[in-house]
This record gives structure tokens, sequence and C-alpha cells, in this order.
């Protein structure tokens, strides 16, 4: 299973003379694939099970809480500018959270192009505008009503299965999330098929409530870890990236790791001590969310090593 763009659910529009591609409500990242060229480093594991990474998600939900039509009976033909949420939605950054993927959960948005389900599928339009209600005034500017709606395009049912606070040590906002959505979307021959993407929702607060700012999407690919060996797993990226290619590592302490977070920590040869945070994705590859260094006066910092700045330089 690959997870690809749908061609009519790219909505794109100018902006700086750049073009901006949404998906559910989101900004999509293009994904990078480093060039093979970077590193002398055998791409393949003959011990290796590349099954595990054919294989979706069997998480549970998060986006679990339930609305049902008392919820939803007030806002029947309204427009998103005529609706005014409950604050008690909007009162933490994790409640306001999964109140919006749980509002989105049963949205869809199926074309006669993108077809599934067989008749009405949840609560169709319904959720859209409430949920547009989510996000603060600067993002709901940048995304207009009609993209973010138009961003939803082939998609009957979103998952929310990961959710994870990124470190943020000196408490400045916006506060940002790492989450991972699986969606139930239409196609072409009309049999709904499984995607996955993954990024960082940026939180803000107004006044004493807790809007959405930013999203950032990725796509996640199914064909590429399995035969590409090093690349997928956390301990790999470190060894090679910053290890082989920066000269960073003098020691690699054990990795920690908790559900699907993975700490790895090393002490480097510039004489600081570095802390990287893994997610793993369904597709069983290792994302870098966060890289930390500890300061004189022992308290993680937030840093950012490009290790492709290391391989241009050995050039």
């Amino acid at each position: 299973m690959c997870v690809v763009f749908w061609r009519r659910a790219r909505l794109r529009i100018h902006a700086d003379e750049k073009k901006t591609t949404y998906t559910m409500g989101a900004e999509i990242q293009k994904h990078h694939r480093r060039q093979q060229e970077h590193t002398k480093e055998k791409e393949t594991n003959p011990q290796l099970d590349v099954e595990q990474f054919f294989r979706p998600s069997r998480r549970s939900i998060l986006n679990r809480r339930l609305f049902g039509y008392q919820f939803f009976d007030p806002y029947y033909n309204k427009t998103y500018a005529e609706i005014n949420l409950p604050h008690s939605l909007l009162d933490s950054p994790e409640n306001m959270l999964l109140n919006y993927f749980s509002i989105l959960r049963e949205a869809e948005n199926l074309t006669s192009q993108l077809i599934g389900g067989c008749g009405t599928v949840g609560e169709a339009m319904l959720p859209f505008p409430i949920a547009y209600n989510f996000f603060s005034k600067t993002y709901q500017q940048k995304m207009p009503y009609t993209s973010y709606l138009s961003s939803f395009e082939g998609i009957g049912h979103t998952n929310l299965i990961k959710l994870y606070k990124l470190p943020n040590p000196n408490n400045v906002q916006p506060i940002h999330y790492f989450v991972e959505l699986e969606t139930i979307n239409g196609t072409a021959s009309g049999v709904s098929g499984f995607q996955y993407h993954y990024g960082t929702i940026s939180v803000v607060q107004v006044g004493d409530l807790y809007k959405i700012d930013a999203i950032t999407l990725t796509a996640e690919d199914f064909l590429c870890a399995a035969y590409h060996g090093w690349r997928q797993e956390g301990e790999g990226v470190v060894d090679v990236e910053y290890g082989n290619w920066c000269k960073l590592i003098k020691k690699r302490l054990p990795t920690k790791r908790e559900g699907y977070v993975k700490t790895i920590d090393f002490i480097g040869t510039d004489g600081n001590d570095y802390r990287f945070i893994f997610v793993q994705l369904t597709n069983d590859t290792d994302v870098l969310v966060s890289q930390l260094m500890k300061s004189k006066q022992g308290k993680w910092e937030v840093t950012h090593i490009d290790p492709t700045k290391c391989t241009e330089n050995q050039r």
C-alpha cells in the first residue's frame, strides 16, 4: 500500500509567488528523500523483516469523544461565521485538539470521482463549519473556509492515532504537537482505502482559550523504509547522519522507549550533551521530531543541526 496525494484534494493558492497545497486543513510538506550519494552506508539489511513496513496501524484512536445529535442539532444550516463554540471545548491545548479531531472524525467530503461507502457516511458535511472555528483568526485568514473544505475532498473518515506534545523548555508560544492521522479515502474505483499523514500542529492562546494556528502534514510512504535499511530507524539516523557525517558523536547512550516515542541521548565530540526524540509512524519509520542540547546551566534547550550541511562541507 502506498500513501499518495489524491489529485482532486489538492487546492493550490499563490502566496508570495509560491504554491501551497492543502489537505485536511493543513499545509502539505514535501516528502524529502535523501540522495543516495550522500552516504556509502549499505541501504538494505538482509535480516530485516520488511513486512513490518507494509501493514496499517492497529492503534486505538484518540479522537473517541462522542458528539451526538444533541451537539450537532443547533448547527444545522449554519455557516461557520454563525457558530460560537462552547468555551469548554477550548479550555486547554490538548482538550481542544481532542475535541477538534473528535468532531472531524465523522466528517466526509467524498466526491463523484472519489467514491467510498454505502450511502450516507457519518455526519456528512455538517462537522466542517464547526471544526473551522477551532482555527485562530490568523489561520482562517491564511486558509479561507472554501480552501479548508476543499482540502478534505475525497476523505470519508478521520482518525487521530498519535498526539505528542513537543518539548518546549522555555514555555514559549506557540505550543507544538506532533500528530499522526489515519484517514479512509474514496477512490476512483469506488473502494475506499487507508492513507496516513504525520506532522505538527501549532496552538496559540487567545484570551483564556486555545486555538489552532497552523497545521503541516506529510504523507507516509509504505514502500520506502522497507527497501532502505538504516534510514527508517532512529539509531541508524543518529549514527550515520550525526556520527559518520557530522562527526558529532563521542558516545551514544542506550535508547529509551516509551510507546511510540524513542529518546536517543549522546555525548558530543564538542563536549555538549544531546537528546534526539523520534516518533515511530504507522509505516514503522522513526521520524525525528525534536533536537535538544543541554546548556551549561544544565537545562535542555531546543537546537537544530542539519546533517546535510555536514556532507556539503565534505565535498
